[in-house]
Parts: C-alpha cells; structure tokens; sequence
C-alpha cells in the first residue's frame, strides 16, 4: 500500500523558463538572448557545481557575470534568476488533496536561490513532510544518493512511495530502485497515473 507520494518541483509543481531570466539579463549585456543560452546552459559543469552545493551562490553569480559581461549586481541577478517559476494549479490542488491522508515528499534538483525564492515561497510547500534538495545532499537525480535521501527522512522502502517527475531519465532511476514511479505531462495524465497505484484524492472519483 502506497504511503508517501513524492514530488519533483520544476514542470511539475510549478512550470519553469528559463527564457525569462535570460530575456531579463540581456538588459545588462551586450550579448543576444541565444548567446547567453549557450553561455549559461552550454556549460553544465557550472550549473551541476551549483546545484550539487559545490559553489556557493555568490561564486556562482560572479562566474555567470564573467561568463557573459553582465553589468549587474547580485541582487539584480539574483530576482532574474529566480523569477521563473508559475504555479501548475492542478497540482497544487492535488497536494493539498493528499496530505489528509498521505506523507509528502519534495526531491528537487535545485540551487539555495531557487529554493529560497522560488520553492519555499509556494503556498504548497508547507504541505510536504520532508524535502531533499541536490544542493544540501551534493547529488543530483538520477543518482540513486539523493533518492536514498528521501526514503531515509521518510522512513520508509521505494515501494510504499509514489515518485512523480517530468524527466523520463529520473523516473526510469526512481523505477529501478523500486519506486513506483511515473512521468508527468499533464494533470489528466497525473489523476490517472496516481489512481492506477491505488492512490486516493479525497472528494475525486476518477
């Protein structure tokens, strides 16, 4: 019987784009929108080392402004990085619907600033019961470390979980190691996707 069900954040619970912050820092450059792209996410290494906690977020903002010419300073930088994020609302409602009768996880890929000014601040996020971020455990999904993660502040096996990702390479990670996990596209596709494992919404029929 399913008692956890576990939630990545970016496209998930709220969708992300990235084009927003790049649209925001072509302002204090002399670069094009598609070149800042190619600078900042043709260079993983930098973006891993951010969100594995081996950079701090002030390295990691003077990096990007010398990557890219940036006249702006870190709290400029800062808004425009995190200002991505837009509420998935059917989600929102389907977290708030679960935590009646289910623990709830966050596992997120993410730096201190998203989580401190994109994750944190969501009205859903007081409904989670425990919450692993790649930054503070210096892993990233798919490693299996970060998903050990959330089953140990869970207190409980991959099977009594549900684990719900928009990246099929980490939904296929958190299958292998025995979780009962799915892709998310859509909200119709989540309801049904959660029904199939016996997951119940209070007040829904599916």
């Amino acid at each position: 019987m399913i008692q956890a069900v576990i939630f990545d954040f970016g496209n998930v619970i709220c969708s992300l784009d990235n084009n927003i912050f790049l649209k925001k820092i072509s302002h204090f450059t002399n670069k094009p929108v598609s070149r800042l792209k190619q600078l900042i996410y043709g260079e993983p290494d930098l973006l891993n080392k951010y969100e594995t906690g081996l950079i701090d977020s002030r390295q990691f903002y003077l990096d990007i402004v010398g990557l890219c010419g940036l006249s702006m300073n870190m709290e400029e930088f800062r808004t425009a990085y995190t200002g991505i994020f837009t509420p998935i609302s059917g989600t929102y409602d389907v977290i708030k619907k679960l935590k009646s009768s289910y623990k709830l996880g966050l596992l997120s890929n993410t730096s201190h600033w998203d989580f401190q000014l994109g994750i944190r601040p969501t009205e859903v996020f007081q409904c989670f019961d425990t919450v692993t971020l790649s930054y503070e455990v210096k892993a990233m999904k798919p490693s299996a470390r970060i998903f050990q993660d959330a089953l140990e502040k869970l207190e409980l096996e991959p099977g009594d979980c549900v684990y719900i990702d928009d990246i099929q390479e980490n939904v296929t990670a958190a299958s292998r190691l025995g979780f009962k996990a799915f892709r998310y596209t859509n909200h119709t596709g989540l309801l049904k996707a959660l029904a199939a494992e016996g997951v119940q919404l209070p007040g829904d029929s599916f």
